[in-house]
């Protein structure tokens, strides 16, 4: 990208993500992990059940279905969100993302739209919502392992479309980082050392969720 045409991308970059930029946000969502599908069931096969991707697929395309029409409000969109992910995708990544757009939709309700520091909110209490249902933390091979560095990098940011570019790179820094550790909760955990060398299936659908949420900013997502 030339110099005008960044500086164009970042001054048609949206101030705050309305009820439209939400939905669109899980649309663009439902796209990746559609093309992702085999690969997060491949990773799911070696430390877990195998089922990731075909449920991640699932759940986002109903929540596609519930934002058709799109809700006037963000709480709306991302609640509608949340109660068809815990209804549709199985597993423990149903609920645990449940609660991350139930967390965040709590922390939206009244605003017309979320500016950098109102998504900075929402995605602190979504967190919050993950590490409280699944009582992991940091290093302990989880979908936490991509939220926590994705985050960090939003709080740090100046706009929205720099701090979702970071927080997506973040993200997936903190995939990649799950390769060498060792699982402390769910079935991986199971496995003990031979959980060592693969990578999350849960930190991976993060940060396609994450990047959707940087290409909607971006303009690279209807």
């Amino acid at each position: 990208m030339n110099a005008a045409s960044a500086t164009n991308a970042t001054s048609m970059a949206p101030a705050e993500l309305n009820a439209a930029d939400l939905a669109a946000w899980i649309r663009r969502s439902n796209e990746l992990v559609a093309e992702h599908a085999d690969e997060l069931t491949r990773l799911d096969s070696a430390i877990g059940d195998a089922d990731h991707g075909v449920n991640m697929k699932r759940g986002l395309a109903s929540a596609v279905e519930v934002l058709d029409p799109v809700p006037d409000s963000p709480e709306v969109v991302l609640k509608k969100v949340a109660m068809t992910l815990i209804a549709r995708v199985g597993g423990a990544s149903g609920p645990l993302y449940g609660t991350f757009f139930l967390r965040m939709a709590a922390v939206s309700a009244g605003r017309r739209g979320l500016d950098l520091d109102a998504l900075v909110a929402a995605v602190e209490a979504g967190v919050g919502g993950i590490v409280q249902r699944g009582r992991a933390e940091a290093g302990d091979k989880t979908m936490l392992d991509a939220w926590f560095p994705a985050l960090d990098s939003l709080r740090s940011g100046a706009d929205l479309r720099a701090a979702l570019q970071a927080a997506a790179a973040a993200a997936d820094a903190g995939r990649a980082a799950t390769e060498s550790m060792r699982a402390m909760k769910g079935r991986a955990s199971y496995l003990g050392e031979r959980s060592i060398g693969h990578i999350d299936p849960g930190a991976s659908s993060t940060a396609l969720i994450v990047r959707a949420l940087a290409d909607v900013v971006d303009g690279c997502a209807s």
